[in-house]
């Protein structure tokens, strides 16, 4: 599976064992487990919601190795919870847990005879192959009605990847503010969390801790939730409808976790963003498959179309 977040410094993202600096096994511990396990589930997410650009996630589908792997890292989650556990946390989990039953029934009744064609159809159907406005996966489309709000938003969540060293893999062609890359952006951070556990110690710890909080807080938890109840009533059906669903549940769980709490946005606040000039001329944001380079962020929210406006001729005056 491509991955869309590739750390430029040493070490991996992937969710290998965890050993000590002398190369022994590590003591289980509660805090590593969970945070492994969280790693785990949102990098599941992330595949999910990314178009099939080949076999490979069908594959990893239809094995029943993605609900599979859920499960296990569902458990391990419940399992490394404190005790007693919150109970509205518990039914999170549970709800999470079901979801992942209807993933396992839609594949062995209908997604076992799906080939690759069948997945992209599907995935054009719910998200189309340019920004659906019903279901729109971008999070600079909540929440931004002016095209300067999703610019600063988009700068954001670039400052969040370069903090930590990662960039945009050249293989996937997709914008920073993508749910896929936000969902693996996370995966990404819950796993150097259960790195810094083992070897970084508290101050590089509390950085991690605090980065995954704040991301949730300011990005994931305030547009998700929105988003999760559109894909749901566009879907209809099948497997994006439960994603919808196991997404939304997900989030909640973690906003809980995490002890943020985001202000999610509402129906209201979903207005894409455009930009009327004073002779009328719309602004509106541009369609996606442009690339996934920084330089394209002006583009990508049409804030380069303005600034590029032919200036007033000489002699006569404006205002700004």
């Amino acid at each position: 599976m491509a991955t869309k977040v590739a750390e430029e410094q040493n070490g991996s993202s992937g969710t290998s064992s965890v050993t000590q600096q002398g190369g022994s096994s590590l003591k289980d511990s509660p805090a590593v487990e969970r945070a492994l396990a969280r790693s785990k589930l949102y990098l599941l997410l992330s595949w999910s919601y990314l178009y099939p650009e080949d076999d490979e996630f069908l594959d990893y589908l239809q094995s029943g190795e993605l609900v599979e792997d859920g499960r296990a890292a569902l458990n391990s989650l419940k399992a490394a919870l404190p005790t007693p556990t919150d109970k509205d946390a518990e039914e999170v989990l549970q709800g999470i847990a079901d979801y992942f039953d209807e993933v396992e029934n839609w594949v062995s009744s209908e997604g076992v005879n799906w080939d690759i064609q069948d997945l992209r159809d599907e995935h054009r159907r719910v998200f189309s192959n340019v920004i659906a406005l019903d279901c729109p996966p971008y999070e600079t489309l909540f929440g931004n009605d002016h095209v300067f709000g999703q610019s600063y938003v988009m700068g954001d969540i670039a400052g969040f990847y370069s903090a930590f060293g990662v960039q945009l893999s050249q293989d996937i062609h997709e914008r920073l503010d993508h749910l896929s890359v936000e969902l693996e952006f996370l995966h990404f951070l819950a796993y150097k969390e259960s790195y810094a556990l083992c070897h970084d110690g508290p101050e590089k710890l509390k950085t991690v801790v605090e980065a995954e909080k704040k991301f949730v807080k300011e990005h994931v938890g305030r547009w998700v939730p929105l988003f999760s109840g559109m894909l749901k009533k566009k879907a209809e059906y099948g497997f994006y409808r439960i994603i919808a669903d196991l997404t939304s549940q997900w989030v909640a769980f973690e906003i809980g976790f995490l002890g943020v709490s985001p202000q999610p946005y509402s129906e209201t606040d979903y207005r894409p963003a455009n930009f009327v000039s004073p002779e009328g001329t719309s602004f509106e944001c541009g369609a996606q498959d442009k690339g996934n380079e920084l330089s394209l962020l002006m583009n990508e929210v049409g804030a380069q179309e303005f600034l590029d406006k032919e200036k007033p001729e000489s002699g006569q005056s404006g205002t700004a």
